[in-house]
């Protein structure tokens, strides 16, 4: 089966919660998930203070959806929403 990048954006609940910890749970859940794999993992302001998670990750395909994966996450303390914004094939 193919590799496909999954791109997850995680929105926290207000500016003040702990997005180290957040992204800590989040990776473990993802590697619980995927395997562990090649991730890459940013914070992207959004407005007056408020940041969110972009993790993009490997998975293998035969996996199939990410919906447990996105539940287990929206789970973590402080986190509002948690979305898949991108999925696609790796190349190469």
């Amino acid at each position: 089966m193919a590799q496909v990048v999954v791109t997850l954006n995680i929105m926290p609940k207000s500016p003040e919660v702990d997005l180290h910890a957040i992204e800590a749970d989040a990776k473990k859940k993802i590697i619980d998930f995927a395997g562990p794999g090649d991730t890459k993992i940013e914070q992207v302001p959004i407005a007056f203070g408020l940041k969110a998670l972009k993790i993009i990750f490997i998975m293998d395909e035969s996996k199939g959806s990410t919906e447990k994966l996105e539940d287990d996450i929206s789970d973590i303390k402080g986190v509002q929403s948690v979305e898949v914004t991108d999925v696609r094939r790796a190349v190469g």
